[in-house]
């Protein structure tokens, strides 16, 4: 397994419509290989198509037209239609591919592709819920959160009644700080026929594909659940104390020991969710800070321990949040990759964000407007990409360092982030000035063994610069950069 991988989302059903003609819908085998040949020299090491799963079209007039909705749609797509809105693609029947998307041998076809240029696939698994219209409730109804008439009676958004000729009444999916998502039914985490439905459906699919990103992981934590449904439990399932993670991770891994198991997980869970078994979490904290915090409590967020560190997910955009260009502007932005793109643990990348698009598109939506490249922001990326695409990046040991001061009473030394990579040979050091300000500092890097004058590249910014070991020792090496530019230097 790569120890820090890059991986690319794609929203695959809006991405397809790139390369449809006047005569045919596009499918996966549609897309040129050499647009994933691109992503492997960028060294992209996942690939995760979300959306690929077949969703129940009867959901989209019921649930997808509420006046949030539609604002979302009119903001993302001043001509949006109606047959735009396709609904969400974490509103699922069951594990069924979308045959618009691919067949399971069409599928087949693709991973080999993908696997042959260093790919490896990831999918969504979606452990709290299905479709509010999937066929399971009728044929698997012990999988889903009861309730009785008077609960449903008392709170018909949050339950429901599929059928009116069958006294049966089913919860709808929810985050506990959020109403229920009417277009779900939720599943009951602490059965145990849930648990063996959704052990086998994790199994086939990890027979397709490399790996799963597990939407809201957290949800299944076993306090989260008991939490959230409270009185609507029957005291069987208060009692179950097994975390559905424990359960479902080893025996996935008992099969496929190199299967990746990605959490998206909030409220300060992830290290909990790491310890039952996930290989990476999302680093939603991260993210915030580089949106909102200064370069110290960068900083302190980096001093976190190793084991937890290498687990987390570095991102700055995906489909669920806004577009890193409007969220941070354009420069800020820039700087906020190449930290993401430089510290251990993982990498998450959406597609867009190399081109520089601006506008967050709401998943229930099947188009998405026509947005001009930024060829600047498309240079840095490939730039970037190609520079951490290096095994020192990948099997190196990082070390965060201290800058300091470059003359008395000047503090912008603050506003500077900086470490180092070493492996065999080769080594990096990445500086980033993370405020608004020109800033300047010294490093005290250690330089035994180097000549007398020796000089440092400048991966990011193409420039050579002739240094002097012995100031480099005794003084630092001196670092003066522009608001939110950055160095990567090659020692």
């Amino acid at each position: 397994m790569v120890i820090n991988p890059k991986i690319y989302e794609i929203n695959i059903r809006l991405f397809l419509r790139k390369f449809e003609t006047q005569n045919k819908k596009a499918k996966l085998l549609d897309i040129p290989f050499s647009f994933w040949s691109h992503l492997s020299d960028l060294g992209i090491n996942f690939v995760w198509l979300m959306g690929i799963w077949k969703t129940c079209d009867i959901t989209i007039d019921k649930y997808c037209f509420e006046d949030f909705l539609i604002n979302s749609y009119s903001k993302a797509l001043k001509d949006w239609k109606r047959e735009d809105v396709i609904g969400s693609p974490y509103s699922i029947n069951n594990y069924e591919l979308n045959e618009n998307i691919c067949t399971e041998s069409e599928l087949k076809i693709f991973r080999d592709k993908l696997h042959s240029i260093g790919i490896g696939l990831i999918l969504d698994f979606i452990p709290n819920h299905y479709s509010s219209e999937s066929s399971l409730i009728y044929t698997n109804p012990e999988i889903f959160l009861q309730v009785d008439e008077s609960t449903f009676n008392n709170d018909n958004h949050t339950y429901f009644q599929p059928n009116i000729l069958e006294k049966k009444f089913f919860a709808h999916g929810r985050d506990p700080f959020f109403p229920a998502w009417q277009d779900t039914v939720q599943v009951n985490i602490c059965s145990n026929a849930a648990r063996d439905f959704q052990k086998k459906a994790l199994l086939k699919i990890s027979e397709i594909c490399d790996g799963v990103r597990c939407d809201m992981a957290m949800l299944a934590l076993n306090n989260v659940f008991k939490n959230t449904w409270g009185s609507a439990l029957s005291e069987k399932c208060k009692e179950q104390n097994v975390e559905f993670w424990s359960e479902i991770i080893p025996f996935i891994k008992a099969k496929q020991n190199n299967f990746l198991f990605i959490a998206e997980a909030y409220w300060d869970l992830e290290w909990q969710l790491q310890q039952l078994g996930f290989d990476f979490t999302y680093d939603k904290i991260l993210t915030d800070r580089l949106k909102f915090a200064n370069a110290k409590e960068i900083h302190d967020h980096l001093t976190a321990e190793y084991d937890y560190q290498k687990k987390s997910l570095r991102f700055i955009e995906n489909h669920d949040e806004e577009r890193a260009i409007t969220e941070f502007g354009k420069e800020k932005s820039k700087a906020a990759s190449v930290i993401i793109s430089t510290i251990y643990g993982g990498k998450l990348f959406f597609d867009g964000q190399f081109e520089g698009k601006k506008i967050k598109i709401p998943v229930q939506l099947g188009r998405e407007p026509q947005e001009k490249i930024l060829e600047d922001v498309k240079c840095f990326y490939e730039k970037l990409l190609t520079i951490t695409s290096h095994k020192v990046f990948n099997y190196g040991e990082w070390k965060l360092l201290e800058p300091i001061s470059s003359w008395i009473n000047n503090f912008s030394f603050k506003n500077i982030l900086a470490w180092e990579w070493n492996y065999e040979t080769e080594r990096r050091i990445v500086v980033v000035n993370y405020s608004s300000s020109i800033a300047t500092c010294r490093l005290k890097i250690d330089v035994t063994g180097y000549p007398d004058e020796f000089v440092i590249k400048d991966l990011l910014n193409q420039v050579e610069y002739l240094r002097s070991s012995e100031e480099i020792h005794s003084l630092g090496l001196y670092i003066e950069l522009k608001p939110f530019h950055s160095h990567i230097f090659s020692l």
